[in-house]
C-alpha cells in the first residue's frame, strides 16, 4: 500500500516539493521546477523562479507582520476596556488573551516566512549559509 497510493503528500497533506538539478533562466536567475500544483509565482508553463519565490515569501512575511500588529493592538485595547468597564471585565480579559494568542501565532508565522525567504534567497544564489 505504501507504493500504490503515493500522491506526493506527506504529513498534514501538504504537497511535497520534488526538486531537480538547478536550471538557469536567460537573465541568470535560478529556475526551481516542482511538481506541486501552486499557481502563485509561476509562469505559464509551471516554472517558478527563485526570485518569484523570494517575493512571495516577502509578501507573506509583511502580511504576517500586519496581522501581529493588529492583534497586539486589539489585545491592548481589550486590556484598556477591562479596566474601563469593570462590569464586563471578565469578557474583556478573555478577549485580550485570545488576541494576545493570535499575535503570538502571527509572530510565529512571520518567523517561518522569514526563514523561507532566506532559503529561497540561498537557492537563488544571493546568499550563502555558512556554519562557521
Amino acid at each position: 500500500m505504501s507504493g500504490e497510493h503515493d500522491r506526493g503528500l506527506h504529513l498534514f497533506h501538504h504537497h511535497k516539493k520534488v526538486e531537480e538539478e538547478p536550471q538557469y533562466a536567460e537573465d541568470g536567475s535560478v529556475i526551481v521546477q516542482t511538481t506541486e500544483v501552486d499557481t502563485v509565482g509561476q509562469t505559464e508553463d509551471g516554472v517558478t523562479t527563485a526570485r518569484q519565490e523570494v517575493k512571495e515569501h516577502k509578501r507573506y512575511e509583511h502580511l504576517g507582520e500586519g496581522a501581529a500588529l493588529a492583534a497586539g493592538a486589539y489585545a491592548l485595547y481589550e486590556k484598556h476596556e477591562a479596566k474601563k468597564d469593570p462590569e464586563h471585565a471578565h469578557r474583556h480579559k478573555i478577549e485580550e488573551e485570545i488576541a494576545a494568542a493570535g499575535a503570538v501565532g502571527a509572530g510565529g508565522y512571520v518567523f517561518h516566512e522569514h526563514h523561507e525567504k532566506k532559503d529561497a534567497k540561498e537557492a537563488e544564489g544571493e546568499k550563502k549559509h555558512h556554519l562557521f
